[in-house]
């Protein structure tokens, strides 16, 4: 293969993971997957997801819901009331994310202890080579 077709075959390449590269980044943000679980089961207040998403502070919980949002994972309702109620809500598109997720994290449930006992036996291993 010349190195033209390669160049052209490589940019195709990085074009296609480019999307999936910047989704995964979004998505997989350290509070992210928090809260689209914490709103698994319908319309939740921004107190509920603070609750519920362990060790998040308030900007960041913000800045989370902002993003989702921009996604277009998030839905946020904002209700004419005193004083403002305001709910956030899984699109059908985080729904069929929160799907994934639910699978991710059962590979990783059954996995846990196979990666788990790699990690010491590699650890093991490159501790004897460095020492």
């Amino acid at each position: 293969m010349s190195q033209r077709n390669m160049d052209v075959t490589r940019q195709l390449i990085e074009q296609e993971a480019c999307p999936v590269s910047e989704v995964i980044d979004h998505v997989a943000g350290k509070w992210s997957v928090g809260v689209i679980v914490a709103a698994a089961h319908g319309p939740v207040r921004f107190t509920e997801l603070e609750r519920a998403v362990n060790g998040v502070s308030r900007r960041m919980l913000t800045l989370t819901l902002r993003k989702l949002e921009r996604d277009g994972l998030l839905v946020r309702t904002v209700y004419p009331t005193v004083p403002p109620k305001v709910e956030y809500e899984l699109t059908d598109v985080a729904r069929e994310l929160l799907d994934t997720l639910r699978q991710l994290t059962d590979w990783a449930e059954r996995h846990r202890m196979t990666i788990t006992q790699a990690r010491a036996t590699y650890d093991l291993e490159n501790e004897s080579a460095a020492g």
